[in-house]
């Protein structure tokens, strides 16, 4: 698959969210096959200013590449600007039109603009003159039920000379609730003719391939469904290539939760590394036995050694029960 100038070794990408997708979590999902990962939403403002916290989240490694860099904002100068700054970190750079998160719509930002289409195109065409890198953007349906324009914010873009298009089918009233339209992403692809990248309730593989099916998307993103699970990546290029491979063992969860405990370290050191683990062992234990009872464990262990020992003990005991 292409965007822009960019080729890219598959269509299954990682999706930019804010928490999650940082260094050591892009490493993670690279190694199980995500064929394109997304940093965390980066501030326009913040980067203009120079903000330490802000510069952060654009910390990267060469095994990242290709690698998209996702911006939020409202004030088209100023994303310019900050598509200037952040010229020699990604390969490709996005823009949020979709977040449905209180605090961003509150400053103009993220599905606010769906709302402001004259604003949408004013930052697209700023943008877009700023790099000559692929550009993205990413949306939703609309902002409710009442003024679902996705296809207007879309065919904007596209004029405005965006190289892909990813839409998340659910209205910003909405949030994470309820059903993602994947209709609205068939309707998109029919309309434009950069590539579609289709976002929303992809939990395994049969999610994947049923979302291209049925909706011609030109890839699939993958986020909330990653959670805990990086072999999403690798169950659905399997089945892209007619293969099937049964659920991780307990003990192969052990591993890659460790695995991913040591990329934590290598980027933040263990002080920042506890806090940021817990929320992912949660995950990685979802539906073995006992997993209530050891995410309330975690959550009480003070150390990082208290937390590698409990972790091996759960992941352990239920590989011997199984």
């Amino acid at each position: 698959m292409e965007i822009g100038k960019i080729s890219l070794k598959n269509n299954i990408f990682l999706a930019p969210m804010a928490g999650i997708s940082d260094l050591p979590y892009r490493r993670l999902m690279i190694r199980f096959g995500a064929g394109l990962v997304f940093t965390e939403m980066v501030s326009a403002e913040g980067l203009v200013r120079d903000g330490a916290r802000t510069r952060e989240l654009l910390l990267s490694l060469p095994e990242e590449r290709p690698l998209a860099v996702q911006l939020f904002g409202s004030n088209p100068t100023t994303l310019a600007r900050a598509a200037a700054l952040v010229e020699g970190v990604g390969d490709l750079l996005d823009l949020n039109f979709g977040c449905p998160v209180p605090k961003v719509v509150r400053s103009g930002g993220g599905s606010a603009l769906l709302r402001a289409p004259l604003q949408v195109a004013q930052i697209v065409a700023a943008v877009r003159q700023a790099t000559d890198r692929p550009l993205s953007v990413k949306i939703r349906s609309g902002w409710d039920n009442q003024s679902i324009n996705f296809l207007e914010i879309a065919r904007i873009c596209e004029a405005e000379g965006v190289d892909a298009i990813t839409l998340h089918p659910r209205t910003r009233a909405q949030g994470f609730s309820g059903h993602a339209d994947w209709d609205h992403i068939r309707q998109l692809k029919e309309a434009v003719a950069v590539p579609v990248i289709g976002s929303g309730d992809i939990f395994d593989a049969d999610d994947a391939l049923s979302m291209l099916a049925t909706t011609g998307c030109d890839a699939v993103m993958i986020g909330r469904g990653g959670y805990g699970n990086p072999w999403l990546f690798r169950d659905i290029l399997d089945r892209q290539a007619g293969h099937l491979r049964p659920s991780p063992r307990p003990l192969e969860r052990l591993a890659v939760a460790g695995l991913h405990l040591e990329l934590f370290l290598e980027a933040f050191g263990p002080t920042r590394a506890a806090p940021e683990l817990r929320k992912h062992l949660a995950w990685y234990a979802r539906g073995v036995p006992g997993a209530a009872q050891f995410r309330s464990e975690i959550n009480r262990l003070p150390s990082l050694a208290a937390m590698r020992e409990a972790m091996e003990a759960f992941f352990t005991t239920a590989e011997l029960a199984a």
